[in-house]
């Protein structure tokens, strides 16, 4: 019986081979039952060493007497690659998932249980959807109903799909479009939990808010030293102060809008009495305006504007300053007083719209509807009390 082969370590070299003098141990062929590399202490080599192993090998053969072994060698390392490396592909067919008979698409909008004590308040922002509003309790949520059938009303009456603005799924759940009818909804569910049992019916019952943001707007005050209160020449002065004011602002689509402007004689420290004119103006942005090149996108927002406005009222009265201060020419008459531009950011509603935290824990900042009992005639912040008011969003009593 002829010898058998010498062992071939997994590095690629033959036995006879000079590569073996390095001081790195070569390690020796896998034995059975035994982890690759564990032999003799040795480490085990990954993937791109098996290859490298393979490429080695591969060059190591020659002659027609080695064309047998090599190719059971280049096998055998393709299995192992094969076993320690799984492919990554997806197989073609999915498995199909399993659901529970209870589990439906999954949604990130909110959904909303209601109550048949108390309504359960819900705010929807004016002219957009409302969030998923459904014909359940918790209680109901959580049970089998047999034969459910839902029906739901408005303040206007009864809700259909039929109705652009509504939409109602087969199970009872509700979406006001465009919402902007205030009021209280009710959902009538008739339904069984045994096939034997009578039909039992519940009114589940909420309290639907519109609501909308605050609307911003900066109120300034600024003093000019003035000719005596009854002139002529300060009424001119404070109409074409108004329309460079407008100007100033019109680009950004914002309005200017003269609040008071009062003519006082003020007692100077260590002088004599000088007229003064108190000139307060509001800045506010301007809703659906024609926006120039100056805001694009996400900067034509109403705060953006409005803030890039008051910087450009700030800087002319800044500039006016300055000018004062260059010009070698005695002051005119009426001119800006230095130091007396004051600014406030104020917060208002729309008409019949108003903030109160105390009603609206959940909406502290916003300017909600205004329920029976009270109304909002301006843009003022807060809804005011009125006994005669009997509709949602009175903005008169």
């Amino acid at each position: 019986m002829p010898p058998p082969p010498p062992r071939l370590a997994l590095t690629g070299a033959r036995p006879d081979s000079p590569r073996l003098a390095s001081p790195r141990r070569a390690c020796p062929a896998r034995l059975a039952g035994q982890p690759l590399g564990a032999a003799n202490g040795c480490r085990a080599l990954g993937p791109l060493a098996m290859r490298r192993a393979a490429h080695g090998r591969a060059r190591g053969c020659r002659g027609a007497t080695a064309a047998a072994g090599c190719l059971q060698l280049r096998l055998l390392l393709l299995l192992l690659l094969l076993l320690l490396v799984p492919p990554q592909a997806q197989p073609a067919v999915q498995p199909a998932k399993r659901f529970l008979r209870s589990a439906g698409p999954r949604h990130n909008s909110l959904k909303i249980v209601g109550s048949v004590v108390v309504p359960v308040k819900v705010y929807v922002k004016l002219n957009h959807n409302s969030p998923r509003i459904l014909c359940l309790t918790n209680h109901l949520r959580n049970l089998e109903l047999i034969d459910p059938v839902f029906q739901w009303n408005g303040p206007g009456g009864g809700l259909s799909s039929e109705n652009s603005s509504v939409q109602i799924s087969p199970t009872g759940t509700l979406i006001l479009r465009h919402f902007n009818l205030s009021g209280v909804y009710t959902c009538s569910i008739i339904y069984k939990l045994t096939a034997m049992q009578p039909d039992k019916n519940l009114v589940i019952k909420y309290l639907i808010y519109a609501y909308s943001d605050p609307k911003n707007y900066y109120e300034f005050t600024a003093r000019y030293h003035a000719a005596p209160c009854n002139s002529s020449h300060n009424t001119s002065f404070e109409k074409a102060l108004l329309q460079i004011l407008s100007k100033l602002v019109a680009e950004l689509s914002c309005e200017v809008t003269l609040i008071k402007s009062e003519c006082h004689h003020v007692k100077m420290q260590r002088g004599g009495l000088q007229n003064e004119i108190f000139f307060t103006f509001s800045v506010a942005s301007l809703d659906g305006g024609k926006h120039n090149g100056l805001c694009q996108q996400s900067a034509c927002d109403a705060s953006h504007r409005l803030n890039k406005a008051k910087h450009v009222i700030e800087r002319f009265f800044k500039q006016q300053v300055e000018v004062s201060r260059k010009s070698s020419e005695p002051l005119p008459e009426i001119y800006y007083i230095e130091g007396t531009l004051q600014m406030v950011q104020v917060d208002r509603c729309y008409p019949g719209y108003g903030i109160n935290a105390l009603i609206h824990p959940d909406c502290p900042e916003c300017c909600v509807v205004c329920s029976p009992g009270s109304y909002n005639p301006s843009n003022g912040i807060h809804c005011l009390q009125c006994d005669s008011s009997l509709i949602y969003g009175a903005t008169k009593c």
